[in-house]
């Protein structure tokens, strides 16, 4: 199922790991799904540069195929005093249940993007990918003069545009269905919510580039469906959040098999920017308070502790239960065998509707 973008990445199926970051982050998966023939994918926008320097090489001794690694594009933000004395009181009680002492501030609130950006064009993986906005045009020329391929992340047909003016290679059209933060950056998340199936046909005729289709794709089904839109390639991330190779946390992992699952919710709760998770205890909680939350990567960084910790004692009321709206598709199995598996699902719908069957 190649076509000129598959061909142009040097893999064999249409079909890309969605970028995730943080506990999902792991050089494991991405290598499993680049040598199953699909594009791998880490997010890498929450490592130092030595961090994601080390990733990379780790995750070309153990593949030859290629892979791509994502940063969020720099934001403007504000450290609101008022804001984080809020938010510090309301951590402050999840703190108090899981053991912690008081929540403290942190010292830094991200990682330098562009010390970031430099181990990316050192390291020259085949594919970089970017949301939350828009490198400068000079970096855009820089990775060309690596011969990396950017991917740009757009949510409305506008930042498409703005995109393809860059001079990215190709763009992410992330429906309002996706799990994780919006990668909205010309409007307000509320006005950048377009559903994948309405979104992918209008950047497609919006613009001269390759289109890859993210958002509440689960399987096969999903994938077919975008490639009929006219997209190029179809990026999953929840789908694999059950694979062998992440090895989540038990409770996240037990939750994406319950009905649960199903009741998805965009918050600014955890990390002070638009998230798809599961609906917990924080996310509730915090629903009635979104004014009195700081700007990412500020919350982000203040809620880090209370994250981790929830983590590893599955205390899921606590913690961010990044996921899509198809996540009750997701299903345990090794990552070669969901990419095998939804590649044969597509093929199967895609015959059938050629055979006049659907």
């Amino acid at each position: 199922m190649s076509n000129a973008f598959t061909r142009r990445l040097g893999i064999d199926h249409p079909l890309l790991l969605a970028p995730m970051a943080g506990e999902t982050a792991k050089p494991a998966l991405t290598i499993a799904v680049s040598n199953a023939g699909a594009l791998g994918a880490i997010g890498m926008a929450y490592m130092a540069p030595q961090v994601i320097r080390d990733n990379i090489r780790a995750i070309r001794a153990g593949t030859d195929r290629p892979f791509h690694v994502n940063l969020f594009a720099p934001t403007q933000w504000k450290a609101d005093p008022d804001k984080i004395a809020a938010y510090r009181k309301q951590l402050g009680g999840a703190h108090d249940t899981l053991g912690l002492g008081a929540p403290d501030l942190p010292n830094t609130y991200e990682e330098s993007f562009e010390a970031q950006f430099a181990v990316v064009l050192e390291e020259a993986p085949a594919v970089f990918s970017f949301t939350f906005g828009m490198p400068s045009p000079e970096q855009i020329a820089a990775l060309k003069s690596r011969n990396i391929l950017s991917i740009g992340t757009a949510t409305t047909v506008a930042e498409a545009r703005a995109l393809e003016a860059l001079g990215v290679d190709a763009i992410a059209a992330q429906g309002s269905e996706a799990g994780g933060h919006r990668g909205s950056f010309l409007d307000s998340v509320e006005h950048s919510l377009v559903g994948t199936m309405a979104l992918v046909p209008q950047i497609v005729s919006a613009v001269k580039l390759p289109v890859i289709a993210a958002g509440g794709i689960g399987d096969g089904r999903g994938v077919a469906a975008a490639l009929c839109l006219g997209a190029s390639a179809v990026a999953l991330g929840t789908s694999f959040l059950l694979a062998e190779e992440i090895g989540l946390s038990a409770g996240y992992k037990a939750l994406l098999q319950t009905e649960q699952a199903e009741k998805t919710a965009l918050t600014r709760a955890f990390s002070g920017r638009h998230a798809r998770g599961i609906r917990n205890g924080f996310l509730d909680h915090m629903a009635s308070r979104d004014a009195e939350i700081p700007d990412f990567p500020v919350a982000n960084a203040m809620s880090k502790a209370m994250r981790a910790t929830a983590s590893k004692n599955s205390k899921t009321d606590y913690q961010s239960l990044w996921a899509g709206q198809a996540a009750r598709l997701a299903r345990p199995e090794p990552a070669a065998a969901i990419v095998t598996r939804i590649m044969a699902e597509a093929r199967q719908v895609l015959d059938a509707t050629a055979k006049g069957a659907l």
